[in-house]
């Protein structure tokens, strides 16, 4: 459980960083990003591969690039169903789903499953 609620930090930090980008993506209150951060994950691990499975032909024919899209909408999902979160046009979604994405997955290849930060060390 750790794991999950520092993930979502991570995401929150993503999110924070795309309105400082992006000026179609506001936020009402930090409450609110961090619900949208929560609410992502949870929508990300439930709707998302609904709709991998159900867009994989046209993914297979633009090459994996519909998975941006994919990530725009679940974004645009998202701002749907909370109050406080808005995103003015597809173009600021789909800028902020790359953002968070590579925000979430910079950070989270120091995260294990278990929540906890690891340190990588070389050896000489």
């Amino acid at each position: 459980m750790t794991g999950f609620f520092l993930r979502a930090a991570i995401v929150a930090l993503g999110l924070w960083l795309a309105t400082q980008i992006f000026d179609g993506l506001m936020f009402d209150s930090p409450f609110t990003l961090l619900a949208a951060a929560v609410l992502l994950g949870i929508v990300n691990a439930i709707v998302r591969p609904i709709a991998v499975i159900l867009t994989l032909p046209l993914t297979l024919l633009s090459l994996g690039l519909f998975l941006l899209v994919i990530n725009a909408g679940m974004l645009g999902l998202v701002a749907l169903l909370l109050s406080g979160f808005t995103i003015s046009s597809f173009w600021t979604a789909l800028g902020a789903s790359l953002l968070v994405s590579i925000t979430s997955w910079l950070a989270s290849g120091m995260i294990a499953n278990s929540g906890r930060v690891e340190v990588i060390t070389m050896k000489k």
